[in-house]
């Protein structure tokens, strides 16, 4: 199965390590550093609107990171 995550995007959903809200995960200094050494390496796909949340994804022995505009509560919803 697939998660839409907002625009053209979806992600397995085996794939999906978490989703996390950048409102309450940024406020962390590690999650800041981890978001800022992920976007240098080019492991971030942003998204064309104000992100709201990310999703973590591991597939093939690959990192990336989702942003998207749709909420965390939002995408766990359609998971289900």
């Amino acid at each position: 199965m697939y998660l839409n995550i907002g625009g053209d995007m979806a992600v397995r959903e085996k794939s999906i390590i978490g989703i996390f809200d950048l409102d309450n995960t940024t406020t962390s200094k590690r999650t800041r550093e981890f978001l800022d050494r992920a976007e240098k390496e080019g492991q971030v796909v942003p998204c064309d609107d104000l992100p709201k949340s990310f999703v973590l994804t591991a597939e093939y022995g690959m990192e990336r990171i989702f942003l998207t505009s749709l909420s965390a509560s939002t995408l766990e919803k359609r998971m289900k």
